[in-house]
């Protein structure tokens, strides 16, 4: 049902676009994503695509103001006049990325590689133009071609580890974010960020520079680089060439920026070093070593207090460690310094759940869902809606993050199926119907789940040679292993004897 109607919506979306005039090249192009829904895309993902990503960087707003002020300047130039906004996110990847309907960010990461302001413009120009240009929606298109839908949803965001957690719509963004762009879209994005930078007042020579930088860093093979901006922006001689030929065609000069931008930044600059503990902090606890996690958390802190992330590090080993009251005073310190991020509501609702403190642990959850819905936090509730007894809405929270491919979505999926199988057997075990070599009804019962069942009954419906409705129910002794299917004779027949066959299962319970 679901395909059938994005089916209808790709054919009404076709009726009423066409050909329109690209505002940034001129030419003319196939359409179907109308403008409205290329701003509606991008206000609607931009929150949960920075959650998944690792939040806003808060630590030092002057950097970010500083940002949005050069991204502003470049945005006054474009050849298309969108609600563009720009923001800086908390992760260390060397990234950029731009929604359609002008939503851009660049991570952390990259900013402390920039060497100049007008290396900042390449950026952010290379990225307004990939929103300007419809990049993004010309890959929506093609999704649309292709599968008669506008997205395919859940494809993850390589660059965050929380990014197997999101579910529901949150993975649409996920796919724009990390599509790599063909050589044409990148060949555009530079040539006319370029143009937007000598617009600007900008000196273009920058982009020739930065891109040589990207590919002698594409040839290192460095994996942080090739996760991040390299895997949807590659690099390549042929781009640093193309720069040059086109500085040639832009009047000469303008502005650097070099000294303004490492002013600008300094505090960022300042804080690499507690960056870069942090990061070997979530390595250390990902590894299981919480106590070298621990102590990479406070080598960070002693050196920037203010950042929530080194507070909330110290929570999450807290709680690996089952101390569960620490946790809490950690991620309160974190939520302190910043109040706009989901891991920190969600892994202190977690924690006050450790603690029994219910209520308070499911306000926390519910916050953070406002952020970015995840797996993890759809799963707590779940179990706290059946223990009070609400199954329809335990059903419902683990449905939603049954939909996570991670541990938690399929610990969700096992609760889903102990409380939904016995309402509806129908939806998990499939009946097959056929005949065997003597002309009578043979049955096939699949199990589809990753459950053992039993006291599996069936009932088998047909009209016999007399017209009359006849229904048998059956019973399948013994267990049904998972992905199990087992074929029966029923002794019904001859088959050929037997009209609108049909059959269901009616019974069927999880075996605990």
């Amino acid at each position: 049902m679901q395909k059938k109607i994005l089916l209808i919506w790709f054919f009404v979306l076709l009726c009423f676009s066409g050909c329109a005039v690209n505002p940034v090249t001129g030419k003319n192009e196939l359409a179907l994503v109308p403008e409205a829904t290329e701003i509606n895309i991008g206000n609607q993902q931009y929150l949960p695509s920075r959650q998944m990503q690792g939040g806003d960087y808060n630590t030092s707003p002057q950097v970010v103001a500083y940002v949005k002020r050069v991204g502003q300047r470049l945005a006054a130039v474009s050849d298309r006049k969108l609600p563009y906004e720009f923001n800086v996110i908390n992760d260390s990847t060397p990234n950029a990325w731009a929604l359609p309907g002008g939503k851009i960010v660049i991570n952390r990461g990259l900013l402390v590689e920039l060497d100049s302001e007008a290396e900042l413009a390449a950026v952010l120009g290379h990225e307004i133009v990939h929103a300007a240009a419809r990049h993004g929606a010309k890959g929506m298109e093609r999704g649309m071609m292709l599968q008669g839908a506008i997205l395919a949803a859940g494809v993850a965001s390589q660059n965050s580890e929380y990014s197997q957690m999101a579910i529901g719509g949150a993975g649409i963004a996920a796919q724009l974010i990390t599509h790599k762009y063909g050589r044409d879209a990148e060949r555009e994005a530079d040539l006319y960020g370029m143009k937007y930078m000598s617009r600007a007042g900008y000196d273009p020579k920058a982009a020739i520079g930065l891109q040589q930088t990207f590919v002698r860093l594409s040839a290192g093979g460095n994996p942080n680089w090739l996760s991040g901006l390299f895997a949807s922006h590659p690099p390549s001689q042929e781009r640093v060439d193309a720069n040059r030929v086109t500085v040639t065609t832009l009047p000469a000069g303008g502005e650097n920026g070099r000294d303004r931008y490492h002013r600008s930044i300094a505090s960022l600059l300042q804080d690499q070093d507690a960056y870069a503990a942090f990061d070997e902090g979530r390595k250390a606890l990902q590894e299981g070593n919480t106590e070298r996690a621990l102590s990479l958390a406070n080598q960070a802190l002693k050196m920037q207090p203010r950042e929530a992330l080194f507070h909330s590090l110290r929570g999450d080993v807290r709680l690996e460690q089952n101390r569960y009251r620490d946790a809490v005073t950690n991620y309160d310190r974190a939520l302190q310094h910043n109040s706009d991020y989901f891991h920190y509501y969600l892994q202190r609702g977690l924690a006050r759940l450790k603690l029994k403190e219910m209520v308070q642990g499911e306000a926390d959850l519910k916050k953070s869902l406002e952020f970015l819905p995840t797996a993890p936090a759809m799963n707590a509730l779940g179990h706290i809606s059946l223990n009070g007894g609400d199954t329809a809405t335990a059903k419902k929270y683990f449905s939603a993050a049954a939909g996570s491919n991670s541990a938690v979505g399929k610990a969700a999926n096992r609760s889903l199926i102990r409380l939904d199988l016995p309402d509806n057997p129908h939806k998990y075990l499939q009946i097959k119907l056929g005949r065997d070599r003597s002309n009578y009804l043979l049955v096939q019962i699949n199990n589809r789940t990753q459950q053992t069942v039993e006291n599996i009954g069936y009932v088998v419906q047909f009209r016999d040679v007399q017209g009359k409705t006849r229904t048998t129910q059956m019973q399948l002794s013994g267990r049904l292993s998972p992905q199990q299917s087992r074929t029966l004779s029923t002794g019904i027949g001859p088959f050929d004897s037997l009209k609108e066959v049909r059959g269901q299962v009616v019974r069927a319970e999880v075996v605990e």
